[in-house]
């Protein structure tokens, strides 16, 4: 009887323990893409919080004890974004998460106008870029990105079966 008590005590703290991450993600962003890519930082943090605590650890120099602490009450696509607008407009997470938690009903996008990243700006982009690349699973960058190099009209400089200039 005892052995059966304790393993529902296990599973009961396992499951108090992950409900934090079982509600669906919304990210409200303003914008569908940003919003995807989110959505993709939080299902992969799922899978994997040791690994994604890891990686924000080194990409951000955060500790663990201050990761903890936030993914108490932040879902981690939240941290991310939490972290990255720091980054991004010089500025201790911590005002960022003051903003978050005043402002979560009404998303992101309203989150990072008050931290000084207006929609379109460069920083909006490369927030917006940074989110995609960490939400990509390979971590590399989406082969259909329109920023590369080609002008996708097919008239590079290779031996291909065209007609030849």
């Amino acid at each position: 009887m005892k052995k059966l008590i304790l393993i529902f005590t296990g599973f009961l703290t396992i499951g108090i323990a992950n409900a934090q991450f079982s509600a669906q993600f919304q990210a409200k962003s303003g914008d569908t893409e940003l919003d995807a890519s989110l959505s993709n930082i939080n299902a992969q943090a799922k899978l994997d919080l040791t690994l994604f605590k890891k990686d924000m650890s080194v990409s951000f120099g955060i500790t663990s004890g201050k990761l903890d602490k936030l993914l108490l009450t932040m879902q981690p696509a939240d941290v991310y974004m939490s972290l990255e607008i720091g980054k991004i407009v010089s500025k201790p997470v911590d005002i960022v998460v003051a903003s978050y938690e005043k402002n979560k009903s009404k998303g992101w996008g309203v989150i990072a106008k008050e931290m000084g990243i207006k929609p379109g700006s460069k920083e909006f982009h490369a927030l917006k870029g940074k989110a995609k690349d960490k939400g990509n699973k390979d971590g590399k960058k989406d082969k259909a990105d329109k920023s590369s190099a080609s002008n996708g009209k097919g008239n590079g400089n290779g031996n291909g079966k065209g007609k030849k200039k």
